[in-house]
């Protein structure tokens, strides 16, 4: 099949791939365009786990006010180079983080920062409440395990909905992210401000 240059332009555009591996997924999909994403997130992903022992310690620390100042936030987050900190991409990422966190509120960035004491209060509450309903312990389980992962989905921030499309996580915007520069990224750390909040 003749791949053109405009499908090839249309796959970049839609991928932000290279124009060669773009044009390499295309000829490999018989010209299913669907499929050549495909092929390109899969071969984005495979360098995505050969950068992820790389040591990442340039980067940015990212800043957002929210329109009528009463909530802040500023995000740290680190990559191999400082070339690649200055990249449209990377800035991308830093605004969407800042605005995903002042709009959705997680307590950390991965699920392993929550303290043991925190998931365990939320199992005590979700077990409590199956309980109540009367259902046998096999059950209860299940429930607490199912209620708990929407808590993650909630509190940990590379594990919510992405704001802006809320069929992927931020983690997989992350993710795609480093398959598109090519380095490793770390969303290091978090701080959201509100106006008047509780500090106790």
């Amino acid at each position: 099949m003749d791949i053109t240059p405009k499908r090839v332009m249309e796959l970049r555009d839609k991928t932000g791939a290279g124009m060669m591996d773009c044009k390499r997924a295309l000829q490999d999909a018989d010209g299913d365009f669907d499929k050549a994403i495909k092929l390109l997130r899969e071969k984005g992903l495979s360098q995505v786990a050969k950068r992820a022992g790389k040591e990442a310690k340039e980067g940015t620390i990212f800043s957002y006010i929210h329109p009528g100042s009463k909530i802040g936030v500023m995000l740290e987050i680190n990559c191999e180079t400082d070339f690649v900190a200055r990249t449209a991409a990377f800035q991308t990422l830093g605004k969407e983080l800042t605005m995903q966190i002042a709009a959705a509120s997680p307590i950390v960035v991965r699920r392993e920062e929550l303290s043991k004491e925190i998931v365990e209060r939320e199992q005590e509450i979700y077990r409590n409440q199956a309980a109540a309903t009367g259902k046998p312990a096999n059950v209860i389980d299940k429930i607490v395990e199912g209620k708990l992962e929407k808590f993650y989905h909630e509190a940990c921030l590379l594990d919510q909905p992405y704001i802006k499309n809320d069929e992927e996580t931020v983690g997989q915007f992350v993710t795609d992210t480093i398959a598109k520069l090519g380095e490793n990224i770390i969303v290091r750390r978090f701080s959201r401000f509100q106006l008047g909040e509780d500090l106790s």
